[in-house]
């Protein structure tokens, strides 16, 4: 056994006992082993034992546990799930399930993981809207979606589902956080009852943090602030017995300053984490990112078994942001070169669904319909220093029209068998134009490339296919075939008009996977396996073809992968005070097939899976003191194994290697202060202070971005 694989099996058995991140429990009871979880992957509320899906599902007393607070905390809960910041944009999360992703964000290409806020689809992901929602819960979904969701996707969905406003019950939380690096977060919700059928919420989130990387230049003192604030109102009426009515609005503020990136050499050398950048810097500027939405859903039970659902969604992003690459890292004064964003999206959506079940429950169906319509344009600058400046304007005009449709069947006359099949219809309709001017700084000279205009359309059916059976109430087995897909799109950063005119066609992903879901010694283990294959094909794949202009790429249809591996989540509560978990992902991502479309010639040994670590593992252990006088205490801790990962597709030079993160929290709840609920935790991430890159990347030199060293703090919540 290879030295890489013993580690990992090692990790496992100290675990001693496993659970997904899955738990969603909040609070099982002392003497009933663990608590059932309910998920709504599929459109229902069902338990995650007999949902037929490789899904990890927190609940918000998880999420607090942990100290989770925005999608890239999940990164480390979350085997097979990778969320990396994007070099230009730090309030951009790159996001990848079983290795599959966008390795780049441009507004005309659309994510390989799609993202969800109560069943509304966010096609850019800047935000705090699930920050600062009261989440009930979160789902991530691994493997190609499709047949129940209003996108489709080859990855896999995260779905955000927040807490309705309570009718008849006045409430209210405020959550206070202080920590290192100047750390001050609140979190103000109240709830409102107006009179017996409405409740208003209202909720607002102020977070700052200073960055571990001093700016000694001029413009903001460092490198890596955050600066945050968001804003929510929400409002639920029961017009009915029968209707129920959800409004919601948010807005976020996001000030960050951009990340500071390390010139670096290749693996498996490293440089130590810097703690300040070159005092050269000039005009550093913090980011400016305004994102806002509106939700409306309208969900009607016309009878016990069926019920319609309408979403409605709305959503504006305004971006702009910056980057400063490598001033002074080879002896220079100058950047290697200076970025600039400045874009603009908005989005609508309606979504129509129709749940239902017939025959006693021996079939059960969701029927839907979706729209979508996102307009954007940006404009965008690289600069590189005493030698050229291109500046780049672009628009887009996005359609998406789909029906989709699932149909179960649980033959009473067959006890425990079910089948499942699904089907989805998909057209997309893409527009996109693109003006370039670049303009050589020694003469002044400029020179204007040939307008873009690009215009298409693509179509696709996807099916769905799971055969499943209930050995008896505590193991449930079943087999599924998904075909995921993602549309095609255009490139802004081609090489050439012409590359950009001709765009980028659909990629496909034909997935199967195997699955045990079970439940042990009384309900005090849980143990689920996923084990798959997928087979990718015509793969948008992202090539840098001219090494000294590292801002240009061209994306081809030329890639055929193969992706396989198995997920194991298992938990154990030996005592009524104990819970133990682990969660261990294994995924072995390869290329076979890449056709360079310039040449005709095969280029498949040039190329590696990025984002796709051949093992993951989570690993955490929760223990619940005896009740004191002064309250109850609960200890948290959870590591997180990652192996070595590749992160350019075309240069297999780029590798960040193994590590671990150790997070430990410690819970006072219950203090008896005469009213309401109030608990303190003391926290600490990343506990041992470990040095790793969370991005490595090409900017004509190598450069890397850290993740953040060891931080703690005090968190104080007060619940009424």
């Amino acid at each position: 056994m290879n030295g890489s694989v013993s580690r990992y099996v090692i990790a496992l058995s100290l675990a001693a006992a496993v659970s997904s991140p899955a738990l969603a429990q909040d609070a099982a009871p002392a003497d009933t082993g663990l608590e059932e979880i309910v998920v709504t992957a599929q459109k229902r509320s069902e338990s995650l034992q007999q949902t037929p899906i490789s899904i990890v599902a927190m609940g918000s007393l998880e999420l607090e546990k942990k100290g989770i607070v925005d999608i890239s905390d999940l990164r480390s809960q979350v085997p097979s799930l990778q969320v990396t910041p994007h070099p230009n944009s730090a309030t951009t999360a790159r996001v990848f399930i079983r290795g599959v992703g966008n390795n780049d964000d441009q507004i005309t290409v659309d994510p390989s993981v799609a993202v969800y806020l109560d069943g509304i689809y966010i096609a850019r992901g800047q935000g705090l809207s699930a920050e600062i929602a009261e989440i009930e819960r979160i789902e991530v979904l691994r493997g190609p979606q499709g047949s129940l969701y209003g996108r489709n996707a080859t990855g896999g969905a995260i779905n955000y589902i927040t807490k309705a406003p309570r009718l008849g019950e006045f409430g209210a939380k405020q959550v206070l956080t202080v920590g290192n690096y100047n750390q001050f977060r609140t979190r103000t919700s109240i709830n409102v009852p107006i009179g017996d059928t409405v409740a208003v919420e209202l909720a607002y989130l102020h977070s700052e943090k200073d960055g571990f990387i001093k700016n000694p230049g001029t413009g903001v003192k460092r490198w890596g602030d955050q600066r945050r604030d968001a804003y929510r109102a929400a409002i639920r009426w029961q017009a009915t017995d029968n209707l129920d009515l959800r409004y919601s609005y948010d807005r976020s503020d996001i000030n960050d300053t951009p990340p500071f990136i390390t010139m670096t050499p290749f693996y498996p050398n490293t440089v130590d984490r810097p703690t300040a950048g070159s005092p050269d810097v000039r005009g550093l500027a913090a980011n400016d990112v305004t994102s806002q939405g509106h939700n409306f859903t309208a969900t009607w039970d016309v009878s016990d078994d069926i019920t319609i659902k309408s979403l409605t969604g709305y959503r504006k992003l305004s971006n702009e942001t910056n980057q400063n690459y490598l001033t002074g890292a080879v002896g220079n004064v100058n950047p290697f070169f200076l970025t600039g964003f400045d874009q603009s999206q908005k989005q609508f959506s309606e979504e129509l669904q129709v749940v239902g079940s017939l025959f006693d429950n021996q079939v059960e169906y969701v029927v839907g319909g979706y729209y979508f319509d996102e307009k954007g344009d940006s404009a965008d600058y690289t600069l590189v220093p005493n030698t050229y400046r291109n500046d780049r304007a672009a628009t887009i005009h996005n359609r998406a029209y789909a029906a989709y449709g699932q149909v179960t069947l649980r033959p009473s006359s067959l006890e425990g068998l079910y089948l499942t099949g699904g089907l989805r219809w998909s057209r997309d309709e893409r527009e996109a134009t693109r003006a370039s001017i670049n303009t050589i700084l020694a003469t002044g000279t400029a020179t204007a490339d040939v307008p873009g205009v690009g215009k298409n359309n693509f179509s696709d059916v996807s099916p769905s296919l799971t055969l499943g059976y209930n050995v008896n109430p505590d193991v449930n087995v079943y087999a599924k075939y998904a075909m995921g897909y993602k549309t095609g799109g255009y490139n802004l950063r081609a090489t050439t008009t012409q590359r950009f005119n001709a765009g980028f066609g659909p990629e496909t992903l034909d997935s199967l996977e195997f699955g045990v879901k079970s439940s042990w010694l009384d309900n005090r283990l849980r143990a689920n396996l996923a084990v798959f294959r997928s087979q990718y094909k015509d793969i948008q794949t992202n090539v840098q073809t001219n090494p000294s202009r590292p801002q240009d790429t061209d994306i081809f249809n030329a890639g055929k992968a193969r992706i396989q591996g198995f997920e194991l989540d298992l938990t154990a509560k030996p005592s009524s005070a104990l819970t133990v978990s682990a969660n261990y992902a294994y995924l072995d991502a390869k290329f076979q097939r890449i056709i360079d479309p310039l040449t005709g010639a095969n280029i498949t040994s040039d190329f590696t899976f990025v984002e796709a670590p051949k093992h993951t593992l989570t690993t955490s252990a929760e223990y619940a003191f005896p009740e004191m006088s002064i309250g109850s205490l609960t200890a948290n801790i959870d590591y997180f194994l990652q192996s070595k990962k590749s992160t350019a597709t075309g240069d297999a030079r780029y590798v960040i290697g193994s590590y671990g993160l150790l997070n430990a929290r410690l819970t006072l709840s219950d203090i008896p202060v005469g009213f309401g609920n109030w608990r303190v935790s003391a926290f600490a991430k990343n506990l041992t202070d470990k040095e790793y890159y969370v991005a490595h990347f090409a900017t004509g030199l190598p450069g890397a971005i850290f993740g953040e060293p060891r931080t703690y703090g005090l968190e104080l919540t007060f619940q009424y």
